[in-house]
């Protein structure tokens, strides 16, 4: 496994990669780290591919956003660039969370970037914002963004040296016992100056236009729009933060096709969970 850096967007994202070949860009979410996908980065170098994971904007090491924005289009954005500033025309994403809210929105703005799409643990946007008006359980478990937007989150996520966030992770994947290595490396991040205001950031732009940059109003705008990217979506059956029957109805999205597969026994995290499984159905997917 080897670090990197690579500037794109006036930022320095920090990189795990390995392998070499066609690019797959994997995009962490929240709350985790680029080494969400330790045990993806391998199987991809191993199946042909360079496989490149960058701390999303404000995880530490990669600094905060110059201008403090975290939108989703911010996101988006950033995907594009960092396949142009990694020197290809074009790669496979492979998104989780936030991530995969990023993988989305790149390929709604540049399609000709994004030769396929994995997405893990997040539907499309569409989706959730319909379940927020329609779905009373997943407003239930989304109670986590609305409370973000209070500035008691930032005492109340911090308090007790981060046990938030290992709430959470037991919330989000019940059947997962975590490795408390992973747990550790993820409390000292959110430890360093400005990440838990960053990853507060990426919540508290969903609700509030003065937190979202005008210039990409257009792209934020296109968010919702149909995916022309051929498209995996993987989701764990007991994901205690979304919902699998969000993901019903979600092919009317996806003019080039959409896969989804539903992992029993796994939760949130489940590219964790189940790396073996997840693994084999993004390399069938990416080989198809």
């Amino acid at each position: 496994m080897r670090t990197g850096v690579v500037k794109a967007r006036g930022i320095d994202f920090h990189t795990l990669e390995t392998g070499e070949g066609p690019l797959v860009l994997c995009l962490h979410g929240f709350p985790d780290l680029a080494r969400t996908f330790s045990a993806q980065l391998p199987a991809l170098a191993a199946a042909g591919f360079r496989a490149v994971a960058p701390f999303m904007r404000g995880y530490a090491p990669t600094p905060a956003a110059p201008d403090g924005r975290y939108q989703s289009a911010a996101l988006a954005a950033d995907a594009i660039a960092l396949i142009e500033a990694l020197g290809y025309e074009d790669a496979v994403v492979f998104g989780h969370d936030w991530g995969a809210v990023a993988g989305y929105g790149a390929a709604i703005a540049a399609p000709q970037r994004v030769r396929k799409l994995i997405t893990v643990s997040v539907p499309h946007a569409a989706q959730v914002m319909t379940a927020f008006t329609a779905n009373y359980a997943q407003l239930k478990r989304s109670w986590y963004m609305f409370f973000f937007q209070s500035p008691l989150a930032d005492v109340a996520v911090a308090r007790d040296d981060y046990a938030f966030l290992e709430r959470l992770w037991r919330d989000w994947s019940p059947g997962w016992g975590y490795p408390p290595e992973e747990m550790a490396a993820l409390k000292d991040a959110f430890r360093r100056p400005g990440v838990l205001e960053a990853a507060l950031g990426y919540y508290r732009a969903m609700f509030n236009p003065e937190l979202q940059d005008p210039a990409l109003a257009s792209l934020q705008s296109r968010m919702m729009e149909p995916v022309d990217v051929p498209t995996l979506c993987i989701h764990g059956a007991d994901d205690g933060c979304i919902g699998v029957e969000v993901l019903e109805g979600m092919a009317d999205l996806f003019p080039r096709g959409l896969r989804v597969e539903v992992i029993p026994g796994a939760g949130h995290f489940v590219h964790r969970e189940r790396p073996e499984m997840v693994n084999r159905l993004a390399l069938d997917f990416l080989r198809g």
